[in-house]
């Protein structure tokens, strides 16, 4: 499985970006997804995902909920990762994540496949 990030950047407080994860090398629909970020000096953190199949569950940490929205196209076998409101304390390199064999994961222990990361900024 190959997990391709894309939609970083640098915005300002207050804006948004998109953030998409493009998989490929198996059935995108039987994967349950996450995104986690690592911020510099800090350890990599969960900060959401999406249950396999339809996707009709998903987890949030408590700082993104209402901000981010994490959602998947399987004809597109892509991941999204919408968010709003964006502060500086999210700043950090942004992870997608695939579990092979589990409805949802919440733990980074959980996942089998990771991308190389997109850097998000956020000025203040």
């Amino acid at each position: 499985v190959q997990l391709v990030e894309s939609g970083g950047g640098l915005v300002q407080a207050g804006g948004s970006l998109r953030l998409s994860c493009a998989a490929s090398g198996t059935s995108f629909s039987s994967l349950s997804m996450g995104w986690f970020r690592q911020a510099p000096g800090k350890e990599r953190e969960f900060v959401t995902a999406i249950s396999w199949w339809t996707g009709s569950k998903m987890w949030y940490q408590d700082s993104v909920k209402d901000r981010f929205t994490i959602s998947r196209d399987n004809n597109k076998n892509t991941l999204y990762l919408q968010m709003n409101s964006l502060e500086p304390e999210d700043t950090a390199v942004y992870y997608c994540a695939a579990s092979v064999g589990r409805e949802v994961a919440v733990s980074s222990k959980d996942y089998n496949y990771w991308g190389q990361g997109t850097q998000v900024t956020v000025s203040s």
